[in-house]
């Protein structure tokens, strides 16, 4: 197994801290607003890094965050926190936000066939750890209060902060992520807990050994909670691009200041935008797209999660309608030929030279994925799997191999393929009418040509294959076909 490790600008080989054994962080959702398709992808792809290593044999411990309090609308230490401006913007409290959103985000994963995390940790949940992680900081000696504002970490008692993003902090100047806070020591310095301003009355806030009443900053979240559950030291801690910068520079300065362990975290992995138009998919710019849109539109979510596929992690995506429709025809093609094959019930003893080529197609996918999750190479061996003369049932054998990594459903391809054909309305229509699916088109398509070659079992299977989707054909004497929507009962 092979990684991009954001800390060494490298790809390295996978060497865990323990044998077989995996500690994996994720920084989770901000639960204040919805999640939308550039959080998707972010988390389907790690998805796709945790299927891969647990199929290389590695037990995964795989802890992921959920954002609830603490994350200021800038990504430093200024303007309102998220959950506060999302109980405004939406009416409810904060805690019916959180809510409200975190539900919204289990539900977008489920859509698209991710795990669930082993832990699921709110920030809201973990105050306790959060307050000793900063107590410990302050006893090192590397922190300070600004009064009336928050308890500072100070990044001048660490010799190589910023070695995450590989900052140069000699004459550093205030910027667009390093907002002005009167009383900073250094422009880099960062907020471990705030306290509450007179007049704010916020909705969350706890008491603490500096204020009575206050509340964590965003970085020591993340800090305190992989602490708690994965120790000093772990494997993977995966993000976005956007937290190098900041967050994870962060976490890094107060984790090791605490532990005094280099690195805690071994492989950072992080994941590029989405964009739209050219421009990063974000709430803040109001150019994004959630799950439901899709649904909308008639797309499958896991004709999106096919989308995703196609392009490596660390890319940029430019997001469009028109390559989504195209993924959803690639999907349904795949759903069919999936159909197909598994109702292929011979199973001949394979000659020595069709053996090889089922463990090279088998060899060469999971090579792809475990070269630094290369989906677009794995698909491409996929896709060249299925062009093959190896037999269908080695074909559907290998394609829900390659699915316990892909995510794609393909064991649920008839329950798929039904929903699609359940959309359309009774009656009868042609075989070439553009409103059947891809697949419908694709399977009358290969019956013809069954029929023309004489091979009557292949095209009578064809036939079943159509009646399970809500189908009854019926031969016409100059070779055509004619579709007719089974009535409902």
């Amino acid at each position: 197994m092979r990684l991009y490790n954001t800390l060494s600008r490298q790809i390295e080989e996978f060497q865990p801290l323990s044998q077989n054994e995996v500690g994996l962080y994720a920084c989770g959702f901000t639960v204040y607003d919805y999640t939308h398709l550039g959080h998707l992808r972010r988390y389907t792809m790690d998805d796709v890094l945790i299927k891969t290593l647990r199929h290389a044999g590695y037990k995964v411990k795989f802890v992921q965050n959920v954002t609830d309090v603490g994350h200021l609308s800038s990504d430093a230490d200024t303007g309102e926190d998220k959950l506060e401006k999302g109980a405004k913007k939406y009416h409810q409290s904060v805690w019916e936000i959180a809510k409200k959103f975190e539900d919204y985000y289990w539900r977008s994963m489920d859509l698209m066939g991710n795990f669930k995390p082993d832990i699921s940790c709110k920030a809201t949940e973990h105050i306790e750890a959060q307050i000793d992680l900063v107590s410990e900081l302050e006893k090192n000696g590397m922190t300070y209060v600004i009064e009336g504002d928050g308890v500072y970490f100070d990044t001048s008692k660490i010799d190589d902060y910023g070695k995450l993003a590989q900052l140069q902090l000699a004459g550093q100047q205030v910027g667009a992520r390093l907002e002005v806070v009167p009383g900073k020591k250094n422009p880099s310095d960062f907020a471990l807990w705030k306290f509450e301003r007179p007049g704010e009355n916020r909705q969350m806030v706890w008491s603490s050994p500096w204020a009575e009443r206050g509340f964590p900053g965003w970085h020591v979240e993340c800090s305190a909670m992989a602490r708690q559950y994965l120790g000093d030291q772990f494997d993977i801690h995966t993000g976005g691009i956007d937290h190098i910068p900041v967050h994870h520079t962060n976490e890094i300065a107060q984790s090791e200041a605490v532990t005094g362990k280099k690195p805690v975290v071994k492989y950072w992995v992080h994941h590029n935008f989405v964009l739209v138009n050219g421009q990063k998919m974000s709430k803040s710019l109001g150019n994004f797209f959630t799950i439901d849109d899709v649904i909308k539109k008639g797309f499958h979510p896991r004709a999106l999660r096919l989308l995703f596929l196609t392009a490596h992690y660390r890319s940029e995506m430019n997001f469009t309608w028109q390559n989504l429709a195209g993924a959803q025809k690639t999907f349904h093609k795949l759903l069919g030929l999936t159909v197909l094959y598994r109702k292929e019930q011979d199973r001949l003893a394979l000659s020595e030279e069709k053996m090889q080529k089922v463990d090279n197609y088998r060899a060469r996918f999971f090579a792809a994925l475990e070269n630094d999750l290369s989906t677009p190479e794995a698909m491409s061996v996929m896709w060249e799997m299925l062009k093959s003369n190896i037999p269908s049932s080695d074909k559907y054998d290998l394609l829900i191999d390659f699915d316990e990594v892909l995510g794609l459903g393909l064991r649920q391809a008839e329950q798929f393929l039904s929903e699609i054909a359940a959309a359309g309305e009774g009656g009868a229509v042609s075989g070439s009418d553009r409103d059947l699916s891809p697949t419908v088109n694709k399977l009358l398509e290969v019956r013809k040509a069954a029929r023309a070659s004489q091979n009557w079992q292949l095209a009578d299977q064809l036939r079943g294959e159509l009646s399970d989707l809500g189908f009854e054909v019926e031969d016409q004497p100059d070779g055509s076909q004619f579709l007719r929507r089974k009535s409902r009962t």
